[in-house]
């Protein structure tokens, strides 16, 4: 598992790393689309009807789960969110992976708290054990873009219950 995610790791900022000086030139939604690893993130997001929203003036910061990140969700909960029946509850979910303001690595503290569009708090935790939001790890910090910038995270962080 730790070799998967190292490598893992490794092709994210590979994918990102060749593209950043182009990369402030993409909106968020262009960056993600062409990135491989970020695939059912953007297909959540064109099913939510959310591709205009992150592609307008921003600043948005994006927190991005990975494909790995959403095939770790228990059995069938991505297919039951990509329903049209669920499109509210889908949209709660990736409006809480986004805040609205430019929000860089070194603007995190450890303890603080984000509003996300989705109405709730996200914590910010920084340890020897890296950045984390709520219970997602940051693998890949500060990818610019146009209206943003995104960090990519190795779990879906998910809305507290009403």
């Amino acid at each position: 598992m730790i070799k998967r995610t190292i490598l893992l790791v490794g092709i994210v900022v590979a994918l990102f790393a060749g593209t950043s000086a182009l990369a402030q030139d993409k909106d968020i939604v262009s960056l993600a689309v062409g990135n491989e690893d970020l695939s059912t993130l953007v297909a959540a997001v064109k099913a939510a009807g959310l591709v205009e929203t992150l592609q307008g003036a921003g600043p948005f910061t994006v927190f991005a789960p990975t494909n790995e990140a959403f095939a770790a969700l228990p059995a069938g909960t991505v297919e039951n969110l990509l329903k049209p029946e669920n499109k509210d509850q889908l949209i709660a979910v990736l409006t809480y992976h986004v805040v609205a303001a430019k929000v860089m690595s070194t603007d995190l503290k450890n303890g603080q708290k984000a509003g996300t569009v989705q109405g709730s708090d996200v914590k910010v935790s920084i340890s020897d054990m890296g950045v984390m939001i709520n219970e997602a790890k940051v693998i890949a910090a500060d990818v610019k873009a146009s209206n943003g910038v995104v960090h990519v995270i190795n779990k879906v962080i998910l809305p507290p219950s009403k």
